[in-house]
């Protein structure tokens, strides 16, 4: 479907996703710039066989994503104060599970929006605040429980934190302190180090934000492992049970949230990258009729919602 290629940064993934809905919105510049401001949320749920769409809901757009048994999971901010924050970066995110014959079934899977009552007790999510790597993982596991993924993503695999590429595993990792040859000591800079060497090489902007992807992807990218990492580290550190070990645990456990902070901030880093590709010669039955998309601010008209 031309509006995939032209909404969506995963075109060309590798990843089986699932379909875009079926509406006559998917070919309108103004949908398919909310798609690209929620592509964060929308495409790993894609890349896990779930099918997306966006509407409009009290007051502000949220994600629809349904689900095998008939069920839905709404994503989106708070509805009942809009903020004047952009779609697609709210303060924080609430995600629900309905049924639209079942108005028993309703529960909250995740809700990470600060509260407007200083007394009520805060949600443990809360502290994530509108990071949406959290959410990915609580919808996971809670799909996962109710056996409501159709096609769980290879991304989601946690691999142990001693596991590397199978380049690395190849290779012992020496001790740090022997600097007899330090080439063969930091084995993870020359991975990334080859993937620079790899974006130098490149003429086309395609490839280029393939491997771009490669770094700010959110589930599995190079900054959530490395995020990773220093959360492991912090934990390392805590262990020692001393006074520094404990500041040591927190300025790395603040490490890890900068680097993913960095990732968020760059979420359609990959997306712009494969726009500063050439155009393809499309026939003019192909053209979009009407006027030039124009970029949206935070406050986008608010067309009917849409089946």
């Amino acid at each position: 479907m031309a509006a995939d290629e032209a909404s969506t940064p995963d075109a060309r993934r590798a990843v089986p996703l699932a379909p875009l809905p079926d509406h006559r919105n998917v070919d309108t510049p103004w949908w398919q710039e909310l798609w690209r401001r929620h592509a964060h949320i929308i495409t790993p749920l894609r890349e896990r066989g779930l099918e997306c769409d966006i509407e409009f809901g009290l007051s502000a757009y949220i994600v629809r994503v349904s689900l095998p048994d008939g069920s839905c999971l709404i994503i989106g901010p708070p509805q009942e104060s809009p903020s004047d924050r952009p779609p697609g970066n709210p303060e924080g995110w609430i995600a629900t599970r309905e049924h639209p014959d079942d108005a028993s079934l309703f529960e909250v899977l995740y809700d990470s929006a600060p509260s407007d009552d200083p007394g009520a007790p805060q949600r443990p999510e809360a502290r994530h605040g509108g990071s949406v790597q959290p959410l990915i993982e609580a919808i996971d596991h809670r799909l996962t429980q109710l056996r409501l993924l159709p096609a769980p993503s290879s991304s989601t695999a946690r691999a142990p934190v001693s596991t590397a590429t199978p380049a690395l595993r190849a290779r012992k990792t020496p001790d740090v302190s022997d600097n007899a040859d330090r080439t063969s000591v930091y084995v993870y800079g020359d991975a990334l180090l080859a993937l620079t060497d790899q974006l130098n090489a490149t003429a086309s902007h395609t490839d280029a934000a393939a491997l771009l992807h490669q770094i700010l992807d959110p589930t599995s990218g190079l900054l959530e492992r490395l995020g990773e990492f220093f959360e492991a580290a912090g934990e390392k550190a805590r262990e020692a049970e001393q006074d520094d070990g404990f500041d040591l645990h927190y300025d790395l456990e603040d490490a890890a949230a900068a680097v993913r902070s960095l990732g968020e901030d760059l979420h359609t880093a990959v997306d712009r990258m494969r726009a500063l590709a050439p155009a393809r010669r499309a026939t003019s039955a192909a053209l979009p009729s009407g006027p030039s998309p124009v970029l949206l601010t935070a406050k986008i008209p608010m067309p009917g919602r849409t089946r």
